[in-house]
């Protein structure tokens, strides 16, 4: 239960900040879940001890099949820990960030942005809150 990804705590709240909607509790599940799928096929489940998604209360201007496209952004964190009081961003090859970032805004509805949070703990907490 320990290593459930996404750690089983707090629930989704917590992976979508602000006002929660259908919309965005489904752009988190889906996009979280290309994560732990990506994570699984290039060797990195269970080697990472927490990896998340997060869609936060706010949108960004991009640009999807030649129109302007205001979407959600979705911020992934990754980071190991021996003790979870303090922990430390786990670096993922470019390659596969690139390739999740393609994935999550192509296949997830809503999303046009992907953003890598890189804050350790401490300053930050290992949830996105």
């Amino acid at each position: 239960m320990a290593y459930r990804q996404p750690f089983h705590g707090p629930g989704l709240e917590v992976r979508c900040p602000g006002a929660i909607t259908r919309d965005r509790l489904e752009a988190v599940r889906e996009s979280d879940a290309l994560l732990r799928e990506e994570f699984a096929m290039n060797g990195l489940e269970g080697k990472v001890w927490q990896y998340f998604t997060v869609v936060p209360d706010f949108r960004s201007t991009g640009i999807k099949d030649g129109n302007r496209a205001f979407e959600w952004e979705v911020i992934i964190r990754a980071f190991n820990t021996n003790d979870a009081m303090t922990a430390n961003v786990k670096e993922i090859p470019f390659s596969l960030m690139y390739h999740i970032v393609e994935r999550i805004t192509h296949e997830v509805k809503g999303v046009n942005k992907v953003l890598y949070d890189f804050t350790p703990k401490p300053t930050g907490t290992i949830e996105f809150e």
